[in-house]
């Protein structure tokens, strides 16, 4: 093969090379933003262990709810409260709801991230309504229930935390998802308001 059918070979792998990389780019940001919390994400479900579990009774951590929806997503979507004073590992039981006002059945997710993002990796949720979709029938109003804790090692200089959720609409990817799917407990325990 003669030298310039050589480069031309290396030069077209590099490039597919490259390109690979670059779908390779999103999972693998996704799984950094998971583990360090980089981008102020919120983990997945945190299970407490006795053993390790301190309460810091000596401080409070103010933590503040902003509910958003996104561009497109009609619901309405609010906390209880504003906003609450915690004791660092001291567990929390906080509402949020949702409002359907549509004349169709949809399904929403909703999308966490806390600020400072220093504070993301000390912020932990043990339910949350945000780790399934959430399905709304016209009208329907639910009561969506969210357990945390703020890690007792928060850096003594964070005395307040945001915690912001935004509200997408996926029904249609929800729609083309496997058929079977079984409920969540976290989506059990959310309930239509004025249900028994």
């Amino acid at each position: 093969m003669p030298a310039h059918g050589k480069t031309a070979a290396k030069l077209m792998l590099i490039v597919v090379g490259m390109f690979g990389f670059g779908f390779a780019l999103v999972p693998l940001y996704d799984l950094l933003c998971e583990v360090t919390g980089l981008g102020g994400r919120t983990g997945g479900q945190y299970v407490i262990d006795p053993a390790t579990h301190t309460v810091d009774k000596t401080r409070l951590v103010r933590v503040n709810f902003i509910t958003n929806t996104n561009a497109g997503m009609p619901w309405a979507f609010w906390s209880e409260k504003g906003g609450v004073r915690v004791h660092p590992g001291q567990p929390k039981f906080v509402k949020f709801f949702v409002r359907n006002p549509t004349d169709r059945v949809m399904i929403g997710k909703a999308v966490p991230s806390v600020a400072p993002m220093r504070a993301s990796g000390f912020f932990h949720k043990t339910e949350c309504f945000c780790f399934e979709h959430q399905m709304l029938q016209p009208g329907e109003t639910l009561e969506l229930p969210m357990r945390f804790i703020v890690d007792s090692q928060l850096p003594k200089n964070i005395d307040s935390i945001h915690l912001s959720y935004t509200l997408f609409d996926v029904t249609e990817i929800a729609a083309s998802a496997p058929v079977g799917a079984q409920a969540s407990p976290v989506e059990a325990d959310a309930k239509p308001i004025g249900a028994d």
